[in-house]
């Protein structure tokens, strides 16, 4: 009897779980289209704090063996899926004041969404023996890599052609101030 009651309890957490997602996915959805400051000086706080953060956790209890490659892997397929996010968020220039900005991009939010999707699938193929033999700890470890991974190479992308876009805006102004 055990066994059944425990599958309804199972439902609702995911339910539970589907309901918040939901919820934070409209709020983010509805933020996205306005357009925010984007700072340069700033884009480097958000991952190093992580940085800190991943290593403290790290630290705490250290991979053991294989669980190392497997969250070296998985930093690498962060900075791959970063790197890919960063390039679906728009960048402006004001041509004016060369001010930058940005806005959240749609196909952002549903490569997060993916990303959580593949999360949740993994955990379900992980829970019990699975053939990885890896236990909470290590898939804790290699998400918090992935994690790391996904926020540096993205913050890095984004700055790389904020920094290009600013430069091309104001090569252009000095062409266009020269020739009147």
């Amino acid at each position: 009897m055990q066994p059944h009651a425990a599958q309804p309890a199972s439902w609702i957490q995911y339910a539970m779980t589907a309901g918040v997602l939901a919820i934070v996915v409209a709020l983010r959805w509805r933020r996205m289209s306005r357009v925010t400051p984007l700072r340069l000086e700033r884009l480097w706080i958000f991952p190093t704090f992580y940085a800190v953060v991943a290593v403290a956790l790290l630290a705490t209890r250290p991979p053991v063996g294989l669980a190392w490659l497997f969250c070296a892997a998985a930093l690498l397929i962060g900075a791959a899926l970063g790197w890919q996010r960063g390039k679906l968020m728009r960048i402006t220039v004001d041509p004016e004041t060369h001010a930058l900005n940005q806005t959240g991009s749609p196909a952002a939010m549903l490569f997060i969404l993916a990303i959580i999707a593949v999360r949740s699938g993994a955990r379900y193929a992980l829970e019990g023996d699975n053939f990885l033999h890896l236990n909470a700890f290590a898939v804790t470890d290699m998400l918090v890599a992935l994690a790391l991974g996904l926020f540096t190479a993205q913050r890095i992308e984004m700055f790389l052609r904020a920094r290009r876009l600013l430069d091309q805006a104001r090569a252009q102004s000095r062409i266009s101030s020269v020739a009147t």
